[in-house]
């Protein structure tokens, strides 16, 4: 049986890679993008089964409208994949409020916008999977980051909670973590060179070398593989809440993690004295860790 899709961000890069993957195998896909044009080769090629809607996630007006459309025109929804995002690449010193308030209003208010407006529909049918585009940023960080990193560790969170809140609907919620894909004329983009760029402080030149020295050492992904995948994702029974895309940011995921519990481990003593234990339950409490350990 064919699914419904509502793509945000469509018109290039995965979101694209997303809308053609469901195309060609007989799905029926809202394709969004702030401006169509760009798909109109889909439309010549696969006629009413595309729906491209013009459509900005930061106004949560035209998201609500742009989702009505949709179930007007389909009569139902099954897939929602929440992709349209950007990067702000800066140290946190350079930012400004204003790129700070506009990465977050896109990547973390319009996924926002685009789930409260799916969810009484979701609810009504009793069904639907919710696609939300992560990152690996969404669970490393490196310099130069942090407001990508902000709005991705937000998503996160977010999405696991709603992942509790509508389960008994029978929606499901998965959190997809890319690692680098080569979207840009078959290279893995460059954010340092190709995000949105703060006004750079030299205080941090020498950190911007450093870290464009080591940029694109990661291989970058097949964008159509990611679409395979993600019809795999979308078509299985029990799929999973979170799954990295990609292998290349795996080993430094687990090392992260790893990282961090050892280090929390590591200051148990002083977490338990935060907690205000008698010395006895302190030792106790480091007793134990020594011989977990």
């Amino acid at each position: 049986m064919s699914k419904i899709w509502f793509v945000t961000g469509s018109s290039r890069g995965l979101g694209r890679e997303f809308v053609e993957a469901a195309l060609s195998r007989g799905d029926r896909v809202a394709a969004t993008a702030r401006r169509v044009d760009g798909l109109q080769d889909l439309v010549t090629a696969y006629g009413e089964a595309i729906l491209p809607l013009a459509m900005d996630v930061t106004d949560r007006a035209a998201v609500a409208e742009a989702v009505r459309r949709t179930v007007d025109h389909f009569g139902r929804l099954d897939v929602v994949v929440n992709n349209a995002g950007y990067a702000q690449v800066g140290a946190v010193e350079e930012l400004t409020e204003q790129e700070l308030r506009d990465q977050l209003e896109t990547n973390l208010f319009g996924a926002v916008w685009v789930v409260q407006a799916v969810l009484p529909h979701l609810r009504a049918q009793g069904s639907g999977h919710i696609i939300q585009l992560s990152s690996a940023a969404g669970l490393i960080a490196v310099p130069l980051g942090g407001a990508y990193h902000a709005s991705k560790w937000a998503l996160e969170g977010l999405n696991e909670a709603l992942a509790g809140e509508v389960a008994e609907f029978g929606v499901k919620v998965t959190i997809v973590e890319p690692g680098g894909f080569a979207t840009r004329n078959g290279k893995n983009p460059d954010p340092l060179a190709n995000g949105h760029l703060a006004t750079p402080d030299p205080a941090y030149d020498g950190l911007r070398r450093r870290l464009a020295s080591m940029t694109g050492k990661q291989p970058a992904g097949d964008p159509s593989a990611a679409a395979r995948a993600l019809l795999k994702l979308v078509d299985a029974e029990n799929p999973p809440l979170r799954v990295l895309f990609g292998q290349g940011f795996y080993p430094m995921v687990r090392q992260a993690y790893a990282d961090r519990l050892r280090l929390w481990d590591d200051w148990q003593d002083l977490s338990a004295e935060a907690h205000g234990l008698p010395d006895a339950a302190a030792s106790d409490a480091g007793a134990v860790r020594a011989a977990s350990s």
